[in-house]
């Protein structure tokens, strides 16, 4: 199966970490955004990705073609236009009529996928929010979807739109988005996906949603930490090689080649490989690829790859009823 993967975002919100990094490929619970998704997709026969870059764009396909067996396409998205333009430009990579399956690549998710491609109909994830005004909503009659609307003032229902669409005709799809595109079709500026998708629903296409368990966002600090929280309490646990000065308050994730000494860690935190934590007590954190972290009290943290944060470490001899004000 081929997947679609739009990942040209640039990460505004997660700045000064997508300075550097694109968003697909921030790190939570021990690995990229992305490679939670793919994960997710390699299981149900996806071995064929068309990877729709921008900004930073060979950092992510390296990554891939790395980590992961599977063929990849490259399109490049040198503009951002909207969600419905980026799959637009994935068509040159899409053999027409085949199925398609689209996955937003900021976002991780978690359901039964597998039951969802074996329906026979195309499906879209939906989840319920308490306020849909600010996603893609589908409205849904006898089982089918009659309706969507991007970023509605007055929603028909509270079913927002996940990321996460599975379109068994391929040329539906782009015959729908060749209308929105030369109609000149915009939601809020943008040529959107959600668009096309009521027009293949206005052609006759039957399209299901089914729920997702889990919608996982990514896409602000405090999100991405609780992201990280989530996924550690799922998956996380203590590092197999026992370390004598130090303290592990699972759930964490340490890469076997990060080096911490001397520290206490967790609970929720994740070590990227070649990590140095020493001295330290980190909580509710993620520290990134080649960080250094030293002396230092540690929470609700983001660190950068190869940043180094350096506290000061004190040693005090204090006696009884003694008061000592130390300033940084």
């Amino acid at each position: 199966m081929k997947a679609i993967l739009p990942v040209a975002g640039i990460g505004s919100r997660l700045r000064p970490h997508t300075h550097t990094t694109p968003k697909a490929l921030v790190h939570v619970a021990g690995k990229p955004i992305l490679g939670h998704i793919l994960d997710a997709l390699v299981p149900v026969g996806v071995d064929e990705v068309v990877l729709v870059v921008g900004y930073l764009g060979s950092k992510i396909v390296e990554y891939v073609r790395k980590a992961y067996d599977v063929r990849v396409h490259v399109v490049e998205q040198s503009e951002p236009k909207g969600l419905g333009h980026a799959i637009y430009l994935a068509q040159q990579a899409v053999k027409i009529p085949e199925p398609v399956l689209i996955v937003l690549g900021d976002t991780i998710f978690q359901a039964d996928l597998k039951a969802a491609l074996e329906r026979g109909s195309s499906t879209l994830g939906v989840a319920e929010v308490a306020d849909p005004r600010n996603f893609g909503v589908v409205e849904v009659r006898e089982g089918r979807i009659v309706r969507l609307v991007e970023k509605p003032a007055d929603p028909p229902s509270n079913l927002a739109i996940v990321g996460v669409y599975y379109l068994k005709d391929s040329s539906r799809l782009y015959e729908a988005l060749e209308h929105v595109v030369s109609s000149g079709i915009r939601s809020r500026g943008e040529i959107q996906l959600t668009d096309a998708l009521q027009v293949m629903v206005d052609m006759g296409e039957e399209m299901t949603p089914f729920t997702v368990d889990a919608w996982l966002d990514c896409g602000s600090p405090e999100s991405l930490l609780e992201t990280n929280r989530r996924l550690l309490e799922q998956r996380g646990s203590t590092p197999k090689e026992p370390r004598s000065d130090v303290i592990i308050i699972p759930p964490v994730y340490i890469a076997p080649s990060a080096k911490v000494t001397k520290s206490i860690i967790g609970p929720h935190v994740s070590i990227a490989s070649d990590a140095v934590v020493a001295r330290s007590v980190v909580r509710h954190s993620i520290i990134n690829q080649g960080a250094q972290v030293e002396d230092i009290l540690l929470s609700d943290s983001i660190i950068g790859e190869r940043a180094a944060v350096v506290g000061n470490y004190t040693r005090l001899n204090v006696g009884d009823s003694s008061e000592m004000r130390i300033v940084g």
